[in-house]
């Protein structure tokens, strides 16, 4: 029982911390905070947050890495699908579930992602997301969704291509208050992804 309460009692501190990380980023940039801020705000001691993290660029580090990590056991297990259904070669896309899956985490997790990818977050996190979107796609793994050899363009490109935009519309999504639901936005972005600008611009049919 004693390590149920302690277990408990770490995941709620870990979550206020991670609480004021976010409304301190909001309130005034990533780069401005110190760990007193962090403490302040989350009601805890100096010792108890060192015991948790090395500093405020640690703390960043584990919540990103997380939410990475997350995304990333999303993908492999929903890969099949996407596969699947981009075989079926239909003009009306249906949203693959892998980008309904990560919608749903992202809108849980909307607080965090709004403020770190926002103008007074972490600046790093967009290249560290576009690396990890790469080794998702076209790593050197056998679970990559894009084999080097069916390429049409060069990888680093196409990879940048695609992190730019999917990053682009979850900022857009995030900035105007969520209006659309995840399976809405998996809508539109598998119709982007899937058949590309032209065509989600009515110009190609």
């Amino acid at each position: 029982m004693r390590d149920s309460n302690t277990d408990l009692r770490v995941i709620r501190t870990r979550e206020s911390i991670r609480n004021a990380l976010v409304e301190l980023i909001e309130e005034k940039g990533f780069e401005a905070i110190s760990v007193k801020d962090i403490t302040t705000r989350a009601k805890i001691n100096r010792g108890t947050f060192y015991a948790h993290y090395q500093d405020k660029f640690d703390l960043m580090t584990k919540c990103e890495e997380e939410i990475m990590l997350e995304m990333s056991r999303i993908a492999k297990q929903n890969f099949p699908s996407v596969i699947a259904a981009l075989e079926t070669n239909s003009p009306t896309v249906t949203p693959f579930p892998l980008v309904v899956s990560i919608f749903e985490y992202l809108n849980e997790n909307s607080g965090f992602m709004k403020a770190v990818l926002g103008p007074k977050g972490d600046l790093t996190f967009q290249t560290r997301l576009k690396d990890f979107m790469w080794k998702t796609l076209f790593g050197n793994n056998p679970e990559a969704l894009v084999k080097e050899e069916n390429l049409l363009v060069p990888g680093q490109y196409l990879a940048s291509y695609i992190s730019s935009a999917h990053i682009g519309v979850i900022q857009q999504w995030l900035n105007s208050g969520r209006k659309e639901s995840p399976q809405e936005m998996a809508r539109i972005l598998s119709t982007i992804t899937a058949n590309g600008p032209f065509f989600a611009a009515g110009l190609k049919k």
